[in-house]
């Protein structure tokens, strides 16, 4: 099912009440009074929500909401569809979508442009939202696509930034704390209408503060995983004709990334990478934010080649590979602080073809 509205319109049958109405922008930061807009802050936002079978990278999308925003925050319109993720549907008591829901929907290749439209050029704005773009761009690597997000901004982040009074960082905390009123939890459309409107006073709150937007690059994937599955027992005919998907399912609650226990390094840590030099094996190798390879491949290529993946940066650290080094992550900030050398992905992804062996040292 595809639904599409522009600013201020009349609510589809089928979803929640006041689906497409946000109250007016609050005059806190207004033409006369307010302080001046910052010239570096994004020009529009995508606001979105994805529902998925599960947690896992593994797991496919059920339903996505888009609300496009103006530069201040303002709707400009929104969109939402479900879709057929061609495998079990995952956890239906969350997001209320069951396979005979699903039927009938596109499948993600038929919707990838009209996502893509509403994302194009567009700050991507979700509560977690390294968790949505991971699930929207596995998608669109799946489908052979690009999408065209370059930054995300995360609401849990901007919060801790604004310091906000909040019990924790769900989203209905959010919501109380601006007097949001939320219909129908774990609905895409009805989540991303929530957002929305807990973001635009947080984007406001931002520019009386002066803070900085914790905006993230985004990378498309060019290189994954894929994990082979069994069609999930009781699906029986209902996807149809349509091909079945490559992954299996997974129980709800499989974490999006598992944390493994790699064996321990056998070498010794020779100490920070030199600048011109090669890696040597030790080394101990921090990896923030996006990768184009699959943070999982991407971190095995670097222990098969004998360095130490550490999930930290420490004094310890030889080195960081990171692909936004202007981000706010707490990695980026250490090596800033300990000196530490810092190289992006495709830089090292040369040098781990030639690493030096530990004995030559």
């Amino acid at each position: 099912m595809l639904e599409d509205q522009t600013a201020l319109p009349g609510e589809p049958e089928d979803q929640p009440a006041a689906a497409g109405r946000i109250p007016a922008q609050s005059p806190a930061v207004g033409a006369g009074a307010g302080p001046v807009w910052p010239d570096g802050y994004p020009q529009s936002y995508a606001v979105v929500d994805v529902e998925t079978t599960g947690l896992a990278r593994d797991d496919r999308i059920v339903s996505a909401a888009v609300y496009r925003l103006d530069a201040r925050g303002e709707v400009e319109d929104h969109w939402y569809s479900t879709v057929n993720p061609q495998r079990d549907p995952g956890p239906t008591w969350i997001h209320g979508l069951t396979s005979e829901d699903l039927a009938d929907a596109p499948l993600f290749t038929e919707i990838a442009d009209d996502l893509a439209t509403r994302l194009d050029g567009r700050v991507l704005v979700a509560h977690n939202a390294v968790f949505d773009w991971s699930m929207i761009a596995r998608e669109y690597a799946r489908a052979r696509r690009t999408p065209p997000v370059r930054q995300r901004l995360c609401t849990i982040a901007l919060s801790k930034q604004l310091s906000l009074p909040l019990p924790n960082h769900k989203l209905e905390s959010l919501a109380a704390h601006y007097g949001v009123a939320q219909q129908r939890a774990h609905h895409a459309l009805d989540d991303a209408r929530v957002l929305a409107e807990a973001f635009r006073p947080s984007l406001h709150l931002a520019v009386q503060q002066e803070v900085r937007l914790p905006l993230h690059a985004c990378r498309p994937l060019s290189e994954w995983p894929e994990r082979p599955g069994p069609r999930p027992e009781g699906t029986g005919g209902f996807f149809g004709s349509r091909p079945w998907g490559v992954t299996g399912p997974r129980p709800y609650g499989y974490g999006w990334r598992r944390s493994r226990k790699r064996p321990a390094c056998p070498f010794p840590n020779p100490g920070r990478f030199e600048e011109g030099g090669r890696l040597v094996q030790g080394m101990r190798v921090a990896i923030s934010g996006d990768t184009s390879v699959d943070r999982e491949l991407l971190e095995d290529r670097a222990t098969d080649a004998g360095l130490h993946i550490s999930s930290h940066v420490s004094r310890l650290t030889s080195l960081l590979v990171t692909n936004d080094p202007e981000a706010l992550t707490s990695k980026v900030v250490k090596a800033q602080a300990y000196g530490t050398p810092v190289l992006d992905e495709a830089a090292f992804h040369r040098l781990l073809q030639d690493v030096a062996p530990a004995s030559e040292l």
